[in-house]
Protein backbone atom coordinates (compact mmCIF):
# COMPACT_ATOMS: atom_id res chain seq x y z
CA UNK A 1 0.00 0.00 0.00
CA UNK A 2 1.45 3.11 -0.55
CA UNK A 3 0.41 7.50 -0.07
CA UNK A 4 0.18 9.66 -2.11
CA UNK A 5 -0.79 13.38 -1.21
CA UNK A 6 -1.07 16.53 -3.85
CA UNK A 7 -0.68 19.80 -2.53
CA UNK A 8 -3.03 23.05 -3.36
CA UNK A 9 -0.42 24.08 -6.43
CA UNK A 10 -1.21 20.44 -7.83
CA UNK A 11 -4.79 20.90 -8.02
CA UNK A 12 -4.98 25.05 -8.71
CA UNK A 13 -7.05 23.92 -11.59
CA UNK A 14 -8.91 21.87 -13.92
CA UNK A 15 -5.68 20.60 -15.83
CA UNK A 16 -4.02 19.54 -12.04
CA UNK A 17 -6.97 17.39 -11.71
CA UNK A 18 -7.19 15.80 -14.98
CA UNK A 19 -3.37 15.46 -14.43
CA UNK A 20 -4.18 13.69 -11.34
CA UNK A 21 -5.81 11.06 -12.80
CA UNK A 22 -2.89 10.17 -15.14
CA UNK A 23 -0.52 9.86 -12.02
CA UNK A 24 -2.99 7.87 -10.62
CA UNK A 25 -3.44 5.42 -13.02
CA UNK A 26 0.36 4.30 -13.19
CA UNK A 27 -0.01 2.87 -9.61
CA UNK A 28 -0.82 -0.68 -9.26
CA UNK A 29 -1.03 -1.21 -5.56
CA UNK A 30 -3.63 -0.15 -2.78
CA UNK A 31 -3.70 3.70 -2.75
CA UNK A 32 -4.70 6.48 -0.15
CA UNK A 33 -4.52 10.00 -2.04
CA UNK A 34 -4.51 12.73 0.28
CA UNK A 35 -5.57 16.01 -0.85
CA UNK A 36 -5.35 19.99 -0.28
CA UNK A 37 -7.37 22.88 -0.89
CA UNK A 38 -7.50 23.80 -4.40
CA UNK A 39 -4.52 26.63 -4.87
CA UNK A 40 -4.78 29.64 -2.73
CA UNK A 41 -8.08 28.39 -1.22
CA UNK A 42 -7.04 27.99 2.40
CA UNK A 43 -5.85 31.74 1.52
CA UNK A 44 -9.38 32.33 0.55
CA UNK A 45 -11.17 30.90 3.25
CA UNK A 46 -8.89 32.59 5.42
CA UNK A 47 -10.30 35.86 4.86
CA UNK A 48 -13.75 34.71 5.22
CA UNK A 49 -12.96 33.90 8.51
CA UNK A 50 -11.42 37.25 9.36
CA UNK A 51 -14.81 39.03 7.45
CA UNK A 52 -17.32 37.13 9.59
CA UNK A 53 -15.39 36.91 12.80
CA UNK A 54 -14.65 40.46 12.85
CA UNK A 55 -18.31 41.56 11.23
CA UNK A 56 -16.88 43.74 8.59
CA UNK A 57 -19.76 43.38 6.26
CA UNK A 58 -17.84 41.81 3.76
CA UNK A 59 -18.47 38.08 4.03
CA UNK A 60 -20.53 38.09 1.21
CA UNK A 61 -18.08 38.96 -0.91
CA UNK A 62 -15.35 36.73 0.13
CA UNK A 63 -17.79 33.77 0.21
CA UNK A 64 -18.90 34.35 -3.23
CA UNK A 65 -14.88 34.29 -4.33
CA UNK A 66 -14.72 31.22 -3.16
CA UNK A 67 -17.83 29.32 -4.88
CA UNK A 68 -17.65 31.12 -7.88
CA UNK A 69 -13.76 29.50 -8.11
CA UNK A 70 -14.19 25.94 -7.06
CA UNK A 71 -18.21 25.92 -9.90
CA UNK A 72 -15.68 27.23 -12.37
CA UNK A 73 -13.41 24.15 -11.96
CA UNK A 74 -16.76 22.20 -11.75
CA UNK A 75 -17.58 23.72 -15.46
CA UNK A 76 -14.37 22.78 -17.13
CA UNK A 77 -14.04 19.40 -16.12
CA UNK A 78 -18.02 18.19 -16.31
CA UNK A 79 -19.14 20.47 -18.59
CA UNK A 80 -22.83 19.72 -19.15
CA UNK A 81 -22.74 16.73 -17.26
CA UNK A 82 -22.16 18.79 -14.34
CA UNK A 83 -25.40 18.70 -12.55
CA UNK A 84 -24.76 16.23 -9.80
CA UNK A 85 -21.70 17.43 -8.98
CA UNK A 86 -22.95 20.77 -8.55
CA UNK A 87 -25.86 19.00 -6.19
CA UNK A 88 -23.12 17.96 -4.06
CA UNK A 89 -20.76 21.36 -3.85
CA UNK A 90 -24.25 23.31 -2.93
CA UNK A 91 -24.88 20.96 0.14
CA UNK A 92 -21.20 22.20 1.28
CA UNK A 93 -21.93 25.62 0.44
CA UNK A 94 -25.00 25.73 2.58
CA UNK A 95 -23.50 23.98 5.23
CA UNK A 96 -20.64 26.65 5.50
CA UNK A 97 -23.65 29.53 4.52
CA UNK A 98 -25.42 28.41 7.45
CA UNK A 99 -21.84 28.96 9.75
CA UNK A 100 -21.83 32.32 8.12
CA UNK A 101 -24.92 33.34 9.21
CA UNK A 102 -24.92 32.75 12.61
CA UNK A 103 -22.82 34.37 15.69
CA UNK A 104 -19.79 33.92 15.70
CA UNK A 105 -18.53 32.23 19.09
CA UNK A 106 -15.33 34.71 20.76
CA UNK A 107 -13.08 31.95 19.68
CA UNK A 108 -10.98 32.70 16.71
CA UNK A 109 -8.94 29.33 16.42
CA UNK A 110 -12.69 27.35 16.42
CA UNK A 111 -14.31 29.60 13.85
CA UNK A 112 -11.40 29.39 11.95
CA UNK A 113 -11.15 25.43 11.67
CA UNK A 114 -15.33 25.01 11.46
CA UNK A 115 -15.09 27.55 8.31
CA UNK A 116 -11.24 26.60 6.56
CA UNK A 117 -12.22 23.40 6.49
CA UNK A 118 -14.18 23.46 3.69
CA UNK A 119 -11.21 24.01 1.22
CA UNK A 120 -10.30 20.62 1.44
CA UNK A 121 -13.40 18.65 1.23
CA UNK A 122 -14.48 20.70 -1.50
CA UNK A 123 -11.07 19.63 -3.40
CA UNK A 124 -11.58 15.77 -2.23
CA UNK A 125 -15.23 15.51 -3.33
CA UNK A 126 -14.44 17.19 -6.92
CA UNK A 127 -11.56 14.82 -7.30
CA UNK A 128 -13.31 12.00 -6.05
CA UNK A 129 -16.50 12.78 -8.29
CA UNK A 130 -13.96 13.40 -11.40
CA UNK A 131 -12.21 9.98 -10.61
CA UNK A 132 -15.38 8.57 -10.92
CA UNK A 133 -16.59 10.44 -13.89
CA UNK A 134 -13.65 8.56 -15.72
CA UNK A 135 -14.53 5.05 -14.70
CA UNK A 136 -11.54 5.59 -11.92
CA UNK A 137 -13.32 3.78 -8.63
CA UNK A 138 -12.54 5.44 -5.62
CA UNK A 139 -13.68 6.00 -2.01
CA UNK A 140 -14.30 9.40 -0.52
CA UNK A 141 -13.37 9.52 3.33
CA UNK A 142 -14.02 12.12 5.99
CA UNK A 143 -10.75 12.14 7.77
CA UNK A 144 -12.64 13.62 10.40
CA UNK A 145 -14.30 11.19 11.48
CA UNK A 146 -11.06 8.57 11.75
CA UNK A 147 -7.93 11.50 12.42
CA UNK A 148 -9.33 12.14 16.52
CA UNK A 149 -7.59 15.04 18.09
CA UNK A 150 -7.84 17.29 20.93
CA UNK A 151 -9.92 20.63 20.66
CA UNK A 152 -7.01 22.68 20.04
CA UNK A 153 -7.85 24.16 17.41
CA UNK A 154 -5.37 25.29 14.78
CA UNK A 155 -2.89 23.21 16.13
CA UNK A 156 -4.60 19.91 16.94
CA UNK A 157 -2.86 17.07 18.62
CA UNK A 158 -3.61 13.84 17.31
CA UNK A 159 -4.60 10.60 19.59
CA UNK A 160 -2.60 8.10 17.65
CA UNK A 161 -3.92 4.82 19.70
CA UNK A 162 -7.76 5.90 19.20
CA UNK A 163 -6.83 6.92 15.76
CA UNK A 164 -5.21 4.24 14.17
CA UNK A 165 -8.12 1.92 15.44
CA UNK A 166 -10.68 3.96 13.49
CA UNK A 167 -7.93 4.66 10.57
CA UNK A 168 -7.55 0.58 10.52
CA UNK A 169 -11.00 0.04 10.38
CA UNK A 170 -11.68 2.62 7.32
CA UNK A 171 -8.84 2.02 5.11
CA UNK A 172 -9.40 -1.97 4.68
CA UNK A 173 -9.01 -1.88 1.22
CA UNK A 174 -12.06 -4.73 1.45
CA UNK A 175 -14.47 -2.86 -1.09
CA UNK A 176 -11.65 -0.38 -3.29
CA UNK A 177 -7.96 -0.37 -4.27
CA UNK A 178 -8.20 3.83 -3.91
CA UNK A 179 -9.44 6.34 -1.27
CA UNK A 180 -9.28 10.04 -1.45
CA UNK A 181 -9.64 12.10 1.72
CA UNK A 182 -8.44 15.52 2.83
CA UNK A 183 -5.09 16.93 4.38
CA UNK A 184 -4.84 19.38 7.34
CA UNK A 185 -8.01 18.58 8.73
CA UNK A 186 -9.12 16.30 11.74
CA UNK A 187 -11.97 15.85 14.17
CA UNK A 188 -12.51 15.50 18.03
CA UNK A 189 -14.25 13.25 19.54
CA UNK A 190 -17.20 14.89 20.04
CA UNK A 191 -17.59 15.79 15.98
CA UNK A 192 -15.84 19.56 16.88
CA UNK A 193 -13.47 20.22 13.22
CA UNK A 194 -9.92 20.62 13.70
CA UNK A 195 -6.79 21.30 12.27
CA UNK A 196 -3.37 20.37 12.69
CA UNK A 197 -1.12 23.66 11.70
CA UNK A 198 -0.38 25.28 8.17
CA UNK A 199 0.42 23.28 5.28
CA UNK A 200 -0.48 20.69 7.14
CA UNK A 201 -1.00 18.05 4.92
CA UNK A 202 1.48 16.61 4.46
CA UNK A 203 1.46 15.30 8.38
CA UNK A 204 -1.59 13.78 7.62
CA UNK A 205 0.04 11.85 4.62
CA UNK A 206 2.52 10.51 7.03
CA UNK A 207 0.41 9.89 9.41
CA UNK A 208 -2.12 7.66 7.39
CA UNK A 209 1.34 6.21 5.92
CA UNK A 210 2.46 5.31 9.64
CA UNK A 211 -0.66 3.86 10.74
CA UNK A 212 -1.16 2.02 7.67
CA UNK A 213 2.23 0.57 7.37
CA UNK A 214 2.53 2.03 4.15
CA UNK A 215 5.59 1.29 1.59
CA UNK A 216 6.46 4.78 1.25
CA UNK A 217 4.97 8.16 0.92
CA UNK A 218 5.29 10.30 -2.43
CA UNK A 219 4.14 14.32 -2.28
CA UNK A 220 3.36 15.50 -5.43
CA UNK A 221 4.75 18.89 -5.58
CA UNK A 222 5.48 21.44 -8.77
CA UNK A 223 9.47 21.14 -8.20
CA UNK A 224 11.44 18.36 -9.51
CA UNK A 225 12.19 17.53 -6.09
CA UNK A 226 13.72 18.86 -2.61
CA UNK A 227 15.64 21.48 -4.10
CA UNK A 228 18.60 23.95 -2.48
CA UNK A 229 16.69 26.81 -2.31
CA UNK A 230 12.98 27.55 -3.14
CA UNK A 231 13.07 28.41 -7.67
CA UNK A 232 10.66 30.54 -7.61
CA UNK A 233 13.33 33.34 -5.53
CA UNK A 234 16.48 32.00 -6.42
CA UNK A 235 17.98 31.19 -10.04
CA UNK A 236 20.44 28.21 -10.46
CA UNK A 237 19.19 25.72 -7.94
CA UNK A 238 20.01 22.06 -7.99
CA UNK A 239 17.59 19.09 -6.68
CA UNK A 240 18.97 17.15 -3.80
CA UNK A 241 18.25 13.83 -4.97
CA UNK A 242 19.09 12.00 -1.25
CA UNK A 243 18.47 13.04 2.51
CA UNK A 244 18.07 11.48 5.47
CA UNK A 245 15.63 12.04 8.07
CA UNK A 246 17.53 14.21 10.42
CA UNK A 247 18.65 16.57 7.61
CA UNK A 248 14.98 16.71 6.85
CA UNK A 249 13.97 17.45 9.85
CA UNK A 250 16.69 20.02 10.33
CA UNK A 251 15.35 21.79 6.94
CA UNK A 252 11.65 21.35 7.99
CA UNK A 253 12.41 23.09 11.35
CA UNK A 254 14.00 26.03 9.80
CA UNK A 255 11.02 26.55 7.44
CA UNK A 256 11.73 24.87 4.31
CA UNK A 257 8.38 24.54 2.49
CA UNK A 258 9.21 21.40 0.89
CA UNK A 259 8.31 19.66 3.96
CA UNK A 260 6.20 20.41 6.97
CA UNK A 261 7.57 20.31 10.03
CA UNK A 262 6.19 17.10 11.70
CA UNK A 263 6.04 14.95 8.27
CA UNK A 264 9.32 13.15 9.48
CA UNK A 265 8.89 12.17 12.51
CA UNK A 266 6.16 9.18 11.71
CA UNK A 267 8.18 8.25 8.89
CA UNK A 268 11.05 8.02 10.53
CA UNK A 269 9.56 5.47 13.50
CA UNK A 270 8.76 2.76 10.77
CA UNK A 271 11.68 3.89 7.94
CA UNK A 272 8.94 4.66 5.25
CA UNK A 273 10.89 6.53 2.97
CA UNK A 274 9.07 9.81 1.33
CA UNK A 275 9.22 10.84 -1.98
CA UNK A 276 9.23 14.28 -3.35
CA UNK A 277 8.69 14.25 -7.01
CA UNK A 278 6.99 16.84 -10.17
CA UNK A 279 3.28 16.26 -10.59
CA UNK A 280 4.52 17.79 -13.73
CA UNK A 281 6.84 15.17 -14.74
CA UNK A 282 5.78 12.11 -12.85
CA UNK A 283 8.56 9.60 -14.54
CA UNK A 284 11.62 12.36 -13.07
CA UNK A 285 13.28 10.61 -10.25
CA UNK A 286 12.30 13.15 -7.65
CA UNK A 287 13.97 12.95 -4.24
CA UNK A 288 14.09 10.37 -1.24
CA UNK A 289 14.17 10.96 2.49
CA UNK A 290 15.35 7.70 4.24
CA UNK A 291 17.67 6.29 6.87
CA UNK A 292 20.89 6.35 4.92
CA UNK A 293 23.95 5.17 6.49
CA UNK A 294 26.22 6.90 3.82
CA UNK A 295 27.39 10.07 4.73
CA UNK A 296 26.26 13.01 2.09
CA UNK A 297 28.46 15.72 0.52
CA UNK A 298 25.47 18.56 0.34
CA UNK A 299 25.23 21.82 -1.23
CA UNK A 300 24.65 24.97 0.45
CA UNK A 301 20.77 25.19 1.51
CA UNK A 302 19.33 28.41 1.70
CA UNK A 303 15.78 29.14 3.26
CA UNK A 304 13.41 32.14 3.10
CA UNK A 305 11.06 32.67 5.96
CA UNK A 306 8.95 35.98 5.04
CA UNK A 307 6.45 38.29 7.39
CA UNK A 308 8.28 38.15 10.66
CA UNK A 309 8.78 40.01 13.36
CA UNK A 310 11.71 40.64 15.15
CA UNK A 311 11.33 42.06 19.15
CA UNK A 312 14.19 42.75 21.68
CA UNK A 313 12.79 43.07 25.36
CA UNK A 314 14.73 44.96 27.81
CA UNK A 315 13.61 44.34 31.55
CA UNK A 316 12.36 48.14 32.92
CA UNK A 317 14.30 47.37 36.21
CA UNK A 318 17.22 46.66 34.39
CA UNK A 319 17.36 43.35 35.60
CA UNK A 320 19.63 40.31 33.97
CA UNK A 321 17.32 38.42 31.69
CA UNK A 322 17.72 34.97 33.53
CA UNK A 323 15.39 31.82 34.03
CA UNK A 324 12.48 33.43 35.22
CA UNK A 325 12.21 36.18 32.81
CA UNK A 326 12.75 34.12 30.17
CA UNK A 327 9.80 31.98 31.21
CA UNK A 328 7.69 34.84 31.10
CA UNK A 329 8.33 35.49 27.96
CA UNK A 330 7.73 31.75 27.09
CA UNK A 331 5.19 31.54 28.48
CA UNK A 332 3.58 34.45 26.49
CA UNK A 333 4.44 33.08 23.58
CA UNK A 334 2.81 29.22 24.40
CA UNK A 335 -0.59 31.38 25.46
CA UNK A 336 -0.86 33.45 22.02
CA UNK A 337 0.79 30.32 20.26
CA UNK A 338 3.46 32.24 18.32
CA UNK A 339 6.34 30.36 16.83
CA UNK A 340 9.63 31.25 18.17
CA UNK A 341 12.07 30.94 14.73
CA UNK A 342 15.22 32.77 16.40
CA UNK A 343 16.26 33.95 19.79
CA UNK A 344 19.48 35.57 21.10
CA UNK A 345 20.18 37.15 24.31
CA UNK A 346 22.60 39.93 25.71
CA UNK A 347 22.78 40.73 29.91
CA UNK A 348 19.84 42.90 29.83
CA UNK A 349 18.48 42.34 26.62
CA UNK A 350 16.48 39.19 24.80
CA UNK A 351 15.77 39.15 20.76
CA UNK A 352 13.56 36.92 19.35
CA UNK A 353 11.79 36.41 15.64
CA UNK A 354 8.67 34.94 15.57
CA UNK A 355 6.03 34.42 12.66
CA UNK A 356 4.00 37.87 12.51
CA UNK A 357 -0.07 37.02 13.50
CA UNK A 358 -1.90 40.20 13.00
CA UNK A 359 -4.46 39.20 15.07
CA UNK A 360 -3.21 38.69 18.06
CA UNK A 361 0.27 41.27 17.77
CA UNK A 362 -1.47 43.91 19.71
CA UNK A 363 -1.88 42.03 22.82
CA UNK A 364 1.13 40.34 22.70
CA UNK A 365 2.96 43.48 22.41
CA UNK A 366 0.79 44.66 25.64
CA UNK A 367 1.30 41.97 27.67
CA UNK A 368 5.34 42.61 27.59
CA UNK A 369 5.15 46.23 28.17
CA UNK A 370 4.64 46.32 32.09
CA UNK A 371 7.53 44.00 32.84
CA UNK A 372 9.85 44.97 29.53
CA UNK A 373 10.74 47.94 27.26
CA UNK A 374 9.82 46.63 23.49
CA UNK A 375 11.26 47.68 20.41
CA UNK A 376 10.29 45.60 17.34
CA UNK A 377 10.81 45.58 13.44
CA UNK A 378 8.09 43.91 11.55
CA UNK A 379 7.87 42.58 8.14
CA UNK A 380 11.63 40.92 8.29
CA UNK A 381 12.53 38.33 6.72
CA UNK A 382 14.53 35.28 8.50
CA UNK A 383 17.42 33.88 6.25
CA UNK A 384 18.64 30.23 7.40
CA UNK A 385 21.95 28.84 5.41
CA UNK A 386 22.89 25.26 6.23
CA UNK A 387 26.23 23.81 5.02
CA UNK A 388 27.04 27.25 4.32
CA UNK A 389 30.57 29.20 3.28
CA UNK A 390 31.57 32.58 2.86
CA UNK A 391 31.00 32.72 -0.88
CA UNK A 392 27.45 31.53 -0.34
CA UNK A 393 26.85 34.24 2.45
CA UNK A 394 28.24 36.88 0.63
CA UNK A 395 25.85 36.20 -2.62
CA UNK A 396 22.58 36.29 -0.51
CA UNK A 397 23.22 38.92 2.06
CA UNK A 398 25.59 41.28 0.26
CA UNK A 399 24.41 45.30 1.34
CA UNK A 400 21.03 43.90 3.14
CA UNK A 401 20.91 45.13 6.62
CA UNK A 402 21.38 42.44 9.20
CA UNK A 403 19.89 42.76 12.48
CA UNK A 404 20.59 39.77 13.88
CA UNK A 405 23.39 37.44 12.79
CA UNK A 406 24.23 34.04 14.44
CA UNK A 407 26.30 30.93 13.39
CA UNK A 408 27.09 27.78 14.32
CA UNK A 409 29.47 24.47 12.38
CA UNK A 410 26.32 23.75 9.80
CA UNK A 411 24.27 26.48 10.11
CA UNK A 412 24.13 30.52 9.55
CA UNK A 413 21.43 32.74 10.14
CA UNK A 414 20.13 36.37 9.47
CA UNK A 415 17.41 38.22 10.16
CA UNK A 416 17.43 40.71 7.35
CA UNK A 417 15.36 44.78 7.55
CA UNK A 418 13.33 44.97 4.22
CA UNK A 419 12.38 48.77 5.49
CA UNK A 420 15.52 50.71 4.51
CA UNK A 421 13.68 53.99 5.27
CA UNK A 422 14.38 52.01 9.15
Amino acid sequence: MKVFKFGGASVKDAEGVKNILSILNTPKSNLIVVVSAMGKMTNALEIVCNDFFNRTGKTPQSFDIVKTFHLSIVNDLFGEKKDEVVKKMDKLFKELETILSSEPSLCYDYEYDRIVCFGELISTTIIAEYLQFNKRKAKFVDIRKCLITDNNYRDANVDIELSEKLCQKVFNFQDTFLYITQGFIAGTRTNQTTTLGREGSDYTAALLANILDAEDLTIWKDVPGIMNADPKMYADTEIIYKLSYKEAIELSNFGAKIIHPKTIKPLQNKKIPLLVKSFSDPMSPGSIVAELDEKLKLPPIYINKDKQLLLTLTPRDFSFIAEEKLCNIFGLLAKFRLKLNLMQNSAISFSFCINYNEVVFKDFINSLKDEFEVLYNKDVTLITVRHYNEDIIHRLIGEKVVLVEQRSRLTARFVINNDISE
